[in-house]
């Protein structure tokens, strides 16, 4: 086989990283957590609508335009291994567990959420 061919079946074995991530205000320590099962992909959407005034969001919309981009961080909060069982494609309900998992321990911690 040809490496290019090689690379190319190669790339359509990969999964995409799937799991949690966080945004946080640096302003006022408030967080808006999304589930996602192509994190990159989702954090680049969503940094796409805040930038543009559409994210459904409103209150975490309202400060993104006050303060900017830069007075927020999004980091990954924790991800969602692949199950070994290959056929699985549907991760909704692990994931939607995971959302509240982790909303219950910033809750515990103080923080406040974007709701």
């Amino acid at each position: 086989m040809d490496r290019r061919k090689e690379l190319k079946a190669r790339y359509k074995q990969m999964k995409p990283d799937m799991g949690l991530f966080v945004i946080r205000s640096k302003v006022n320590d408030k967080c808006y957590i999304e589930a996602a099962t192509d994190i990159k992909s989702r954090v680049n959407s969503t940094k796409f609508k805040l930038n543009y005034g559409n994210h459904p969001n409103r209150e975490l919309q309202k400060e993104w335009q006050e303060h900017g981009e830069a007075s927020f961080s999004i980091a990954v909060l924790e991800k969602l291994e692949y199950d070994k069982d290959e056929t699985k494609t549907d991760y909704s309900e692990e994931l939607a567990l995971l959302k509240m998992i982790w909303e219950e321990k910033l809750l515990q911690k103080g923080i406040k959420f974007y709701r």
